[in-house]
């Protein structure tokens, strides 16, 4: 009989060696645990870089902002409310002046009467300079033919002279004739050739020739003098005009140098009155795009604001969201333009396997759009995702500052060699930088370089 077929009843030894059944069931659970844990070893993970931030609109234009007073002013009345929808150009809310020199309602058109008063006066000055050039070109006018004039005068007394210079010439020769034969007249009445009456006539002649020599010279320095008046006068003309001219002229560029500055005026004047009228479309506060109101940062009826003091906060409509990621130094050079990301939004429910992201429930897929060259004040470097277009899209009710967890995907490796990697703190293997390129391609290097260009 074999022994298990022994009743081991009446066999107390025997029963002490044989296991009892209970313990075989704990070694059997220990032999599958260990099984099935080293069977996870050599299950595949993906590796990843974590990074924390929060949900911000891609775009600077689509990012709320605040809406400016451009000039200061009092509140009269508000046209919105909080989180209500307004569209580019409603109203938003309108002010009153609060400045003295913009109290008057007809500020504008006196602006514009005092401009259109100054434009008659550069009109009149420009006839003044009209007719004052009109006085000048008379002036030269009468400047030439006076001119003339004096020089014929010249002229004429020049020929005057020399026809007295030619008489008295003559004089001179009649006096030295009469002389002459007054001599050979007396010579001859010394020898008794000749009577005293001879004698007598030739002397009267010879005082005749004389008195006429000397009316000759008289009329000839008279005429002399006469021609140097006449050149005298020629100057005095000549400088009389050209000061007449001179004084014409200098009221010309003074009257141009008038016509100038009222010309700079009317530009300043014409450039107050644009500001005015600029001005006056300020005092409605308008929306500068599509958006929600945020946040009223001004309240109530009344109150003064000042330039440039915000009144409210818009959030754009239709803002297309992206996430911004903060990760460590360590991890950076594994990030570039084109990196796969999963993203976990707070208030979303979510079931988290980052190294199986397959199996992952309630995260949503997103593409690295831009890496910051610099860190931001916390040390981290800011990465900016963008949803995945090849994924499910993001909710349509995330909103701006939500927060958010995401992890960025790497190399596909085993569990026990992310273990052993995790143990000896190296960093993680990045496929995209290892991978060969085949022939005739480019690396994903290449094309994340590329992209970032």
């Amino acid at each position: 009989m074999l022994m298990h077929e022994l009743d081991e009843r009446g066999l107390h030894s025997l029963r002490l060696v044989n296991t009892p059944n209970r313990f075989k069931y704990v070694r059997n659970y220990l032999l599958g645990l260990l099984a099935i844990l080293l069977s996870i070893l050599f299950l595949p993970w993906q590796q990843n870089v974590r990074g924390k931030g929060k949900v911000t609109p891609f775009s600077p234009a689509d990012r709320p902002q605040t809406v400016p007073s451009v000039i200061g002013g009092r509140i009269e009345r508000w046209l919105v409310q909080e989180g209500q929808f307004v569209k580019k150009g409603d109203t938003i809310a309108v002010i009153s002046e609060v400045k003295e020199k913009f109290f008057d309602p007809s500020l504008i058109s006196r602006t514009n009467d005092q401009i259109k008063r100054k434009e008659e006066a550069v009109n009149a000055k420009y006839q003044k300079i009209e007719a004052t050039q009109k006085q000048v070109q008379a002036l030269k006018s009468g400047l030439r033919i006076k001119l003339e004039q004096t020089r014929n005068k010249v002229k004429q007394m020049r020929f005057k002279v020399e026809a007295e210079r030619a008489s008295f010439e003559a004089a001179k020769v009649n006096l030295k004739l009469a002389q002459d034969q007054y001599t050979r007249l007396e010579s001859l009445f010394n020898k008794g050739l000749a009577s005293l009456t001879e004698l007598q006539n030739r002397n009267n002649k010879t005082q005749e020739a004389n008195a006429k020599l000397v009316e000759a010279e008289n009329k000839y320095n008279s005429v002399q003098n006469e021609l140097i008046n006449a050149e005298i006068e020629l100057n005095a003309v000549e400088a009389d005009y050209i000061d007449k001219i001179s004084k014409a002229e200098s009221s010309v560029n003074e009257t141009a140098g008038e016509v100038f500055e009222s010309q700079a005026e009317i530009l300043k004047m014409r450039i107050e009155l644009s500001n005015l009228q600029l001005r006056s479309g300020f005092y409605v506060i308008r929306a500068p795009q599509n958006g929600y109101i945020v946040k009223a940062l001004r309240s109530g009826l009344g109150e003064n604001i000042k330039e440039g003091e915000n009144l409210v906060t818009i959030m754009p409509a239709n803002a297309r969201m992206a996430v911004e990621l903060y990760v460590q130094a360590l991890d950076l050079p594994l990030m570039h333009k084109g990196v796969k990301v999963r993203v976990q939004f707070d208030g979303w429910p979510a079931l988290v396997f980052s190294g199986w992201p397959n199996v992952s429930v309630g995260t949503f897929g997103g593409v690295v759009a831009a890496v910051d060259r610099v860190n931001s004040s916390n040390g981290l470097f800011r990465v900016l995702v963008t949803p995945d277009p090849d994924d499910e899209p993001w909710p349509d009710l995330v909103r701006a500052g939500g927060g958010v967890y995401g992890w960025a995907m790497l190399n596909r490796v085993r569990v026990w060699y992310e273990l052993w990697r995790q143990f000896n703190g190296f960093p993680p293997d990045f496929v995209q930088l290892l991978e060969q390129p085949a022939k005739g391609e480019k690396s994903q290097m290449d094309k994340g370089k590329e992209a970032e260009k």
